[in-house]
């Protein structure tokens, strides 16, 4: 890219930022109850910690394939992008079981955090809303959650009775970078207290089309250096990108009775999906007693076959006295996939069988005084058989209590929460059982300087246990080109922090600024050995003290006024830096900036937008520094007349300069960049 231009992008984004408000944080959104965080009814703009809310018009025009792309725009949060089939949010730095992602406040149920390859078993395509809860927030989920919680709120049991007794959405997409093409339907119908919910999604797409190589010119330079300066260009794999066509089907069905008081229902809901790993895995290693010599090597195209079968459950009931409401979360998900090394050669087989439930009870208010109180129980049975086993069958076990209190002082407002969780791992193979007792607390307030002004912060302690993988691993992983190793031994995960926020709001124009800082004894990670074990580089898990610190800063104003149309512009910069004692943690991402202007009126929206993403060169010994790039996106969406059928149709155009973008959190981030130059067209309509 044009490095004038990128100077150019970045200085103009830096400069907007001081004075405009993120695209997430619309106004309107700012009033928007959050049901995910404390079970206290909160809205965006009562929030201590960092939350983000993305729904209607936003969801659409950022809903990708995956849950990861969908949300990495979203403040604080980026993606493990493993090509166009999996990609799982990371949130300030941190993912895998650091990031609980939810369905309705239930967890996936899947394998996703076991690896970036797996893809999360919950479906954007058919989401109402998308919640982002980043910081302490997160007792009321597990120590599991201890980087911020994603909840896909889809309404598949429903909890109201819909208008007219019924309502209904659809909505068709179709993309030029991969051929995509894509419905989503769903419905709620009524017949007196009895509410029924159906919805179905289909999305397809083809290999999709990258602006040059695959592999990434750092790359390329290191493998011209190591064959002597020779380049090997005219070889190289470019234009599109192999094995990235992805398939995927959902159906729900779901049932409620609703009254007066409460509600009660059940759903159920299938899963399906094909997708390619693209990037090519090199299988090869020394044979045994062959004075040294190596095997040629070749490259796996690794498909995936990913199904789950997921049954929801889902309640309240309002009550007179000192609790004024109870309510139910239960979910339980049989899911496997299946890792095809060649068409019809299976490899590895993934299974997860899983039961999550929680019970809340809510205080009444009393002299400005509320709670709530739960209890949590998560079961998991994972298993991983054939060649890529690197991980023993293994069932873990969780319970947890916890109580979430909030006082009302005048211009002043608290919080406090605490956790107690006793969380049980068992590997299957040697009968090892590892127990580990939790205890997380967090503490919080803001006060109101004037109507338009607040500042707030938050301290809290929270202990994790280390996973199943973390404990038990031991063997080839061919998707991350590692053999990793894990360590019985590793004791339990401490982060101690701090978080502070400013938020003014006037007519017209918001600011806000949320910053943070974790230190974490023994902090879990995989730490690149230099060694290797069956042609693959050697990852072991270790425990290591670390910090995490950085910001999200978000502002917006209304320009001007022109005709029919209100001139709006925003912005979000995001930054954060992770290091241990000894040196720089792994796919870190670095500084980033987004930065639009909007025209809006009450048929049309029209907006332009750039997302520079820093260069990247605080790296751990073994990795890759990572280029900056800068990202050019335009929208466009037509709404039909008030008064008539709810009918928006949306075009947009995303990375318009078609340039080469590559995600450092990626663990492919040097064989397979973002898609390049890509036209979008989505039409929907609701009655």
């Amino acid at each position: 890219m044009n490095t004038y231009f990128l100077r150019g992008a970045s200085a103009a984004t830096l400069l907007i930022s001081v004075s405009t408000s993120a695209f997430a944080q619309d106004g309107h959104l700012l009033d928007e109850i959050i049901v995910t965080g404390s079970p206290l009814v909160r809205s965006v703009d009562e929030a201590i910690t960092g939350v983000s809310v993305l729904s209607g018009e936003e969801l659409s025009e950022r809903l990708a394939g995956t849950i990861g792309e969908t949300l990495k725009s979203e403040p604080g949060v980026s993606s493990t992008f493993f090509g166009a089939g999996a990609s799982r949010p990371i949130i300030r730095g941190q993912g895998g079981d650091r990031v609980r992602v939810l369905t309705n406040g239930i967890g996936s149920i899947d394998a996703s955090s076991a690896s970036p390859d797996h893809a999360v078993a919950a479906e954007p395509a058919q989401a109402e809303r998308i919640e982002v809860v980043r910081g302490a927030a997160i007792l009321r989920y597990g120590s599991s959650g201890s980087g911020g919680i994603v909840n896909v709120i889809d309404g598949r049991i429903p909890s109201e009775k819909p208008d007219d007794g019924l309502d209904g959405a659809v909505r068709i997409g179709a993309s030029s970078v991969d051929s995509g093409r894509e419905a989503a339907g769903s419905l709620d119908f009524g017949a007196g207290n009895i509410v029924f919910h159906l919805d179905g999604t289909f999305k397809e797409t083809d290999d999709y089309k990258i602006p040059g190589f695959a592999e990434s010119a750092v790359l390329r330079d290191l493998e011209a250096a190591e064959d002597g300066g020779e380049g090997g260009d005219e070889d190289e794999a470019r234009d599109l990108l192999e094995n990235s066509a992805t398939k995927t089907t959902g159906i729900t069905g779901g049932v409620s009775y609703v009254g007066d008081r409460g509600f009660f229902g059940i759903a159920y809901h299938r899963t399906d999906s094909d997708y390619g790993i693209p990037g090519g895995h090199e299988e090869g290693e020394e044979e045994e007693g062959g004075f040294g010599e190596e095997e040629e090597e070749g490259e796996e195209q690794v498909t995936i076959d990913l199904n789950q079968d997921r049954i929801d459950v889902n309640g309240a009931l309002e009550l007179d006295g000192f609790i004024e409401k109870v309510q139910f979360f239960g979910g339980y998900a049989n899911y496997e996939h299946t890792e095809f090394e060649a068409p019809g050669e299976p490899g590895t087989v993934f299974t997860n069988e899983g039961f999550e439930g929680r019970f809340e009870a809510i205080q009444e208010e009393r002299g400005g005084w509320t709670a709530a109180h739960g209890v949590q129980y998560r079961y998991r049975d994972f298993a991983a058989i054939g060649d890529e086993a690197f991980v023993p069958p293994t069932t873990t076990e969780q319970i947890g209590i916890y109580t979430f209190h909030e006082v009302e002082l005048g211009e002043i407002h608290l919080e406090g929460a605490g956790r107690y969780e006793n969380t049980s791992q068992d590997n299957s193979v040697t009968d090892e059982t590892i127990d580990f007792d939790l205890f997380s607390i967090s503490a919080g307030g803001d006060y109101h300087l004037s109507d338009a002004l607040r500042i707030g912060g938050t301290v809290y302690r929270t202990e994790r246990a280390p996973t199943t993988e973390e404990l038990f691993s031991n063997g080839p992983h061919l998707a991350t080109s590692q053999f990793e190793i894990g360590d019985a031994d590793l004791g339990k995960e401490t982060a101690t922090g701090i978080e502070g926020a400013i938020r003014y709001r006037a007519d017209g124009h918001y600011l806000t600024l949320n910053s943070y800082y974790t230190d974490y004894d023994d902090f879990i990670f995989e730490r690149a050995t230099g060694e290797v074990e069956d042609g693959l580089d050697v990852s072991q898990f270790t425990g290591i003290d670390a910090t995490f610190r950085g910001f999200e800063v978000q502002a917006g104003a209304d320009l001007a006024e022109i005709g029919n149309f209100t001139l709006k512009g925003d912005s979000l910069a995001e930054y954060v830096r992770a290091k241990t004692d000894t040196g720089d943690l792994p796919r870190i991402p670095p500084f980033s900036v987004l930065t639009g202007l909007e025209a809006e009126s009450d048929r049309y929206t029209f907006r332009a937008e750039v997302e520079y993403t820093a260069e990247q060169n605080k790296i751990e010994t073994f990795e890759l520094p990572t280029d900056d790039f800068a990202l050019v996106n335009l929208f466009a969406t037509w709404r039909a007349p008030a008064g008539t059928q709810d009918v928006r149709l949306s075009v947009s155009v995303l990375n318009l300069l078609d340039d080469d973008a590559r995600q450092h959190t990626s663990f492919l981030k040097d064989t397979v960049p973002l898609p390049g130059r890509n036209f979008r067209f989505n039409m929907s309509t609701k009655f």
